[in-house]
């Protein structure tokens, strides 16, 4: 509508001066002019539905603007010179309007039709660019959480491994615990196993999956291991990797607690720092012993589990305790949701 109605306004400016009848006429067989080659173009857009191929839609829809041109001014004159005694094709004054209308047209519309053409054309490029970015967005999301199931799937027999090991000490040993941690290791499991294949967890949830591994721990050797957790409310809601507290639990329990003679305390802390969550393992063990870059195997996992799902706004720190022991630290964004 701008690129017919702004031309026509303009045209009907520049003649007005030197125009003997009524302007409104003029204007109101401009703007008519203008809004049928305009419906002209928008039909042979669409109709017919299939052309030849050598003939092009641009082609058509130009030529038809062109053609229309002298045939609307026409049936404009007709219309506005109806009550005339005399027909308007025989008033020579208004025979020069006419010619000048239709050279006017057959000049102006088939550029306004490239022009409109070419924001059609700008406009189809644009959508299809979002299109584009659209898609290779949805494919960026799909290699992501492929790869972060991946890699909770690299959790899953981490974990179970780890935790069977201990149970097998205890069958070995002939310890009469055995049989209540078993039953408590299968109920936690029960619970454990089918978030490991989900994308996302709470707070919440992971606290509860905290708390019952520190008991079965606490079974297998409650004379060596203490342990509390302690989390702001505000914080449980807060969205955050499937077993990634977990893992730091762990690796305190197996590098910290276990090789030490006398055992030692674990205290996890979950804190609401808007617009951050931070959750920390503390323990009074002999420490997470250092490989490769400085992490283990699980904590490698879960420092990618984090990049994947907070790109760089998410850190794992670890640092030395005195006079012995490992505090390990997870500052990540805090977001509500439902998992």
């Amino acid at each position: 509508m701008r690129v017919v109605l702004v031309p026509c306004t303009l045209f009907g400016l520049l003649v007005s001066p030197g125009w003997t009848g009524s302007h409104l006429v003029l204007f109101g067989r401009l703007y008519f002019e203008g809004l049928c080659a305009l419906a002209v173009f928008g039909l042979l857009e669409r109709w017919p539905e299939r052309l030849p191929g050598w003939i092009a839609r641009w082609g058509l829809q130009v030529a038809g603007v062109a053609a229309t041109i002298p045939f609307v001014v026409a049936f404009a004159y007709f219309v506005t010179t109806r009550d005339d005694p005399k027909p308007w094709y025989h008033d020579s004054e208004r025979m020069i309007g006419y010619s000048m209308l239709t050279v006017m047209g057959l000049l102006i519309a088939p550029w306004m039709a490239v022009a409109a053409l070419l924001r059609q054309i700008r406009g189809d490029a644009e959508r299809q660019k979002l299109a584009f970015e659209l898609e290779r967005s949805e494919f960026e999301r799909k290699a992501v959480d492929a790869r972060m199931r991946l890699l909770q799937a690299q959790v899953e027999p981490h974990f179970l491994f780890n935790t069977l090991a201990n149970v097998r000490e205890l069958v070995d040993s002939g310890s009469p615990q055995a049989s209540t941690v078993l039953g408590n290791l299968i109920a936690y499991l029960r619970a454990a196993v089918p978030r490991l294949h989900e994308s996302a967890s709470t707070l919440a949830q992971e606290i509860d999956l905290v708390r019952a591994y520190l008991e079965v721990m606490h079974m297998r050797m409650p004379d060596r291991l203490q342990f509390t957790v302690t989390a702001d409310e505000a914080a449980l809601p807060m969205l955050c990797p499937p077993m990634a507290l977990l893992t730091l639990v762990e690796n305190a329990v197996r590098h910290g607690i276990d090789p030490s003679e006398e055992g030692g305390r674990i205290e996890v802390r979950v804190r609401l720092r808007t617009p951050r969550c931070i959750a920390e393992v503390i323990d009074t063990g002999v420490g997470i012993a250092p490989s490769g870059n400085g992490l283990g195997t699980g904590l490698k996992n879960l420092r990618e589990r984090l990049q994947l799902a907070f790109g760089g706004d998410a850190q794992l720190r670890l640092a030395a305790l005195q006079p012995r022991g490992t505090i390990a630290e997870v500052d990540f964004p805090a977001r509500q949701g439902t998992p």
